[in-house]
């Protein structure tokens, strides 16, 4: 039970996995739509999953820190 709100903090990475496939699926349809501006759509997807990326990261990490932080 005392991993319990660890466990909850680690299903913030399923969002962010989410969000990845959701962008890139766009970004490769966006691409096949207009060649021409291929490297605008990269650019601006690689940005967009550093943020998704991030926010996995976090709840990575708060999961961490519930797992070692002990209540006083």
């Amino acid at each position: 039970m005392e991993f319990l709100g660890a466990g909850l903090a680690a299903l913030g990475v399923i969002g962010p996995g989410i969000g990845i496939g959701i962008l890139a699926g766009m970004s490769s349809s966006a691409i096949g739509r207009n060649p021409d501006a291929a490297g605008q759509i990269r650019g601006l997807a690689i940005i967009l999953a550093a943020f998704a990326e991030g926010l996995g990261v976090l709840a990575i990490v708060v999961g961490i820190l519930t797992i070692f932080m002990q209540p006083a």
